[in-house]
């Protein structure tokens, strides 16, 4: 009989009972319990835990823990809350998750390409005036970050018509794109970006990143969507450079504390639209089947998937 997998969130009850529903019947041959239910036999016993933003503490119960499967393709709140001595941890790898942020970075490039904040501020004013039409092939759209999200963006955007540029720590090759490194490759991609598109991990390196100096080597009138996470970009000086108008807009889906406060100036800066985290939405019926198939290889041949560096944060 194989041991207990521990499912570990902080989620509601019932949100919980959905997510082990679904890995239950991706997996018909597995039990799967939430750490809330197990007996003390059975925290010592699991061996696999999935997680969808655990409690250490909850983590901490589980003694026989050999391996840490995330629902999440972020897991940079993982590593930081469950230190160097974790377990290997799998994020999770979906095509599915690759396609939706695709979809949202083309969807987002084309409200700012097709200057839908000015036709919203001009309908507020009941101002009737078309703008001068730009073809995707005269816009630059520089994606900082280019795993796996931002590969499958700047196909979609190549497809799309934009010029793509791409910047990543280590220097990728992609076709038709301009693929860029190093201190001296990103500024080059924001000077030549007429949007750039945040699509990077959270790590040491990466907060903070996108800062004033970052900003003002942007040009004038360039635009900037986060998709990547809040503390990327340095959100006071984001909010200066858009007062001064060196920035035309920002749309920004995720943010330091989420969710936003309601107090924050975010809300209501006519240069800026805010969304409640929704660029790519983990799927459960495809994530649950990843996750089971990662989970029958190893049962199977004790080799884990890929696991992720706790060290680089990714």
């Amino acid at each position: 009989m194989t041991s207990p997998i521990a499912y570990v969130s902080r989620a509601t009850d019932e949100e919980e009972a959905k997510w082990i529903a679904m890995l239950s019947q991706a997996m018909p041959e597995e039990t799967i319990v939430s750490v809330r239910q197990m007996t003390d036999d059975q925290h010592k016993a699991a061996e696999i835990a999935v997680v969808a933003n655990p409690d250490p503490d909850d983590i901490g119960k589980l003694s026989g823990l050999k391996w840490i499967h995330s629902l999440w393709a972020g897991v940079e709140r993982l590593v930081a809350e469950l230190g160097p001595s974790t377990p290997p941890i799998v994020r999770l790898t979906d095509p599915e998750l690759s396609r939706v942020m695709a979809e949202a970075v083309l969807a987002w490039t084309y409200y700012l390409h097709r200057d839908m904040p000015a036709y919203r501020q001009q309908q507020e004013r009941r101002i009737w005036k078309d703008l001068d039409y730009r073809h995707p092939r005269e816009v630059t759209v520089g994606l900082i970050g280019l795993g796996l999200l931002g590969t499958a963006s700047a196909k979609r955007l190549q497809d799309a018509g934009f010029n793509v540029m791409g910047w990543s720590r280590s220097l990728k090759v992609q076709e038709g794109v301009e693929t860029l490194s190093g201190e001296a490759g990103l500024d080059r991609l924001l000077a030549k970006s007429d949007i750039a598109v945040c699509l990077v991990p959270l790590t040491a390196q990466t907060r903070g990143l996108i800062n004033a100096r970052r900003l003002q080597r942007m040009k004038k009138g360039a635009s900037i969507i986060n998709f990547a996470r809040g503390a990327v970009i340095v959100g006071d000086d984001l909010l200066e450079l858009l007062d001064s108008g060196h920035i035309a807009h920002a749309v920004l889906d995720v943010f330091e504390k989420e969710p936003l406060d309601a107090n924050s100036a975010f809300w209501t800066h006519p240069k800026i639209t805010v969304l409640p985290h929704i660029s790519a939405p983990t799927d459960p019926r495809s994530s649950a089947a990843i996750v089971a198939q990662n989970i029958r290889n190893w049962r199977l041949s004790g080799n884990l998937p890929a696991t992720i560096d706790v060290q680089r944060g990714y």
